[in-house]
């Protein structure tokens, strides 16, 4: 019974010890078996060649539109407002009546001018007879000179009464008219100032409204004594030769995209501001439809110089740093590149390169933020955009 007993505790040792050994074999086999690491692949970027065009430079300034012409509305003649014939803020025709004065004064006032008129003009009538009898009668030594000499007093006397009388008359014609407001041009009616029923034209002439010409409009602006072109010199001889030339230049207001206004500059101060170093300038505007208003914020943009061939490329690609402007760009072994550049003005969504690229580089567009420089990337080709052409398109906005 013993023996059977220490043999089982052997068997049981044995197992112990080989399963021990066996642990240990496989623990040193982990240990001589080393990870292996596969590195990530270079991060992808999109880039594009620089796009080559004829551009034209341009200056982009901000100035105020404001109406050709601003008309009051003034009684010239005192009476009661009787009538007014307009809806506030409407759009009016010139000559249109808009209010109506007093009139029964006036009218008294034009009768007892005729009238005038008609009894200085009898009243030459009679002098003009009587000289002539008198003249008659004087050749047959029946009347004295000094009759003769009287009548042709009262003549004269009856034809300058009479110019005054008509002058009277006319100026009651004209008070008359005066009854009558109408509208001295076409445009937009400001709100009545006066309501029916009041005294106008008393010991002063009253404002009634106020009428706004709309079509076209003025916008004026200062150009920096720095960027003006020699067109922008040659303004005034321009405007003044009678040729017809017209410059061009384009407009946007602050609620819409890009300068879908297209006028023409008509005037330029004769002398630069001493104090901001700036030029008064003028733009007109056509303004069909009344849609905008005097008074408005404007964003202006003048061409200046002739077309040129540059580079561009896409306004996301360029950063800007300590040093100014750069981009990044991927060389032949597709490792990125730093490149400082000198940029010139924005054209819609691309930006003028002036130095800095010969125009076979690729520019990094997308995935900035995973490309650094000296270090290897995934490029992908994308076709270059070429810029809008007219005034009316605007630049995108930046995203990296």
């Amino acid at each position: 019974m013993s023996c059977v007993r220490g043999r089982r505790l052997c068997l049981l040792r044995g197992a112990v010890t080989c399963g021990f050994l066996c642990a240990v074999l496989l623990l040193l086999g982990a240990c001589e078996s080393k990870p292996t690491f596969t590195p990530p692949p270079p991060p992808q970027v999109t880039v594009s060649l620089p796009v080559r065009q004829n551009v034209t430079d341009f200056l982009e300034l901000t100035g105020n539109t404001q109406a050709v012409k601003t008309v009051q509305l003034r009684a010239r003649v005192e009476g009661y407002l009787e009538k007014i014939l307009f809806q506030d803020g409407e759009m009016v025709k010139k000559d249109q009546l808009l209010f109506l004065i007093q009139q029964n004064t006036y009218v008294a006032k034009l009768q007892q001018a005729e009238g005038n008129v008609l009894a200085q003009k009898a009243r030459l009538g009679h002098a003009e007879i009587e000289l002539a009898r008198n003249t008659n009668l004087l050749s047959q030594r029946a009347a004295s000179q000094t009759d003769v000499d009287n009548w042709r007093y009262e003549r004269d006397s009856a034809q300058a009464a009479i110019l005054t009388a008509e002058a009277q008359r006319d100026l009651a014609k004209l008070d008359f008219g005066y009854t009558w407001v109408t509208a001295p041009l076409s445009g937009r009616i400001d709100r009545h100032l006066v309501d029916p029923g009041n005294l106008v034209g008393s010991g002063q002439s009253t404002v009634l409204a106020e009428i706004t010409q709309m079509d076209p409009l003025y916008v004026y602006f200062n150009v920096s004594e720095t960027e003006l072109s020699p067109r922008l010199k040659r303004l005034d001889e321009n405007s003044g030769s009678g040729n017809g030339a017209k410059y061009p230049v384009y407009m946007g207001l602050a609620n819409e995209d890009g300068y879908p206004h297209e006028g023409y500059l008509d005037f330029a101060a004769n002398s630069v501001n001493a104090g901001t170093g700036t030029l008064l300038v003028r733009g007109v505007f056509p303004n069909v439809g009344s849609k905008m208003l005097p008074g408005q914020f404007a964003r202006v943009k003048v061409l200046v110089g002739n077309g040129k061939s540059v580079l561009l490329v896409p306004r996301v690609a360029v950063a800007y740093d300590q040093l100014g402007p750069n981009v990044l760009v991927v060389n032949e072994k597709n490792v990125v590149e730093h490149r400082d550049v000198k940029t010139g003005a924005p054209q819609d969504s691309l930006v003028v390169i002036e130095d800095g690229l010969t125009g076979n580089e690729r520019v990094i567009i997308k995935g900035l933020l995973k490309a650094i420089p000296g270090r290897p990337v995934t490029p992908l080709q994308e076709a270059p955009t070429p810029p809008q052409t007219g005034a009316d398109s605007s630049p995108n906005t930046d995203q990296r």
